[in-house]
């Protein structure tokens, strides 16, 4: 098991927290998704297939930068 924690912007409310959480588990192998608005960061904990180039991706998709 695969454990990545990226900081991100722009999650201000419920819906940015609920739109990121559901994208990533849309991912093939994503397990879990913690995000925390209040530091902005996302933890994510994945198994193959899942890599952690398509949880970026993911990410930077929805419209969110990571720092």
């Amino acid at each position: 098991m695969e454990r990545a924690q990226y900081k991100i912007n722009g999650i201000t409310n419920e819906n940015m927290k609920t739109q990121v959480k559901n994208s990533l588990e849309k991912i093939d192998g994503v397990n879990q998704v913690c995000v925390d608005m209040a530091r902005g960061s996302v933890e994510v904990i994945y198994n193959e297939p899942a890599t952690e180039t398509q949880i970026k991706a993911c990410l930077n998709n929805a419209g969110h930068e990571i720092l």
